[in-house]
C-alpha cells in the first residue's frame, strides 16, 4: 500500500510541476498581431557553416499582404513576389514607422544655484 501511495504522490507532484512550468513559460510569450501593409522582418533559420560573426539573421523588410488563420502570414517583397511564412519567424520592422513628437526636449544644462 505504501508503494501505491508513493507513486500517487509522485504523479501529483510531477503534474503540479508541469502545470507551473507551463504557466511560467506561457506568461513569457509575446502576442504579435500583424495587419496588412505592416513592415516586417523575416528570421533566417537555415544552418550555414561559418555564417559570419556580424551578419544578421533577419532579412527584409517585407510588406504584409494578408494574415491567414493559425498564424500564417502572406507578404510581398520589393520585386512583387508573394509568399507565405509561419508567423513565429516574423517581427515588426519599426525603422520607418512614424514616431509622434509631442513636445521638444530641452537639452541645455540645468541652472546651477
Amino acid at each position: 500500500m505504501s508503494l501505491m501511495r508513493y507513486e500517487f504522490m509522485h504523479m501529483t507532484t510531477q503534474r503540479l510541476y508541469k502545470e507551473c512550468t507551463k504557466a511560467y513559460h506561457d506568461k513569457k510569450i509575446l502576442t504579435r498581431t500583424f495587419e496588412p501593409n505592416d513592415q516586417v522582418l523575416l528570421y533566417d533559420s537555415r544552418l550555414t557553416l561559418f555564417h559570419g560573426k556580424l551578419s544578421s539573421r533577419w532579412s527584409g523588410p517585407y510588406i504584409v499582404h494578408s494574415v491567414r488563420p493559425y498564424g500564417t502570414i502572406i507578404f510581398t517583397d520589393n520585386n512583387g513576389r508573394s509568399f507565405d511564412v509561419n508567423g513565429q519567424r516574423v517581427k515588426h520592422y519599426w525603422a520607418e514607422a512614424e514616431i509622434p513628437v509631442e513636445k521638444p526636449l530641452d537639452l541645455q544644462d540645468p541652472p546651477v544655484d
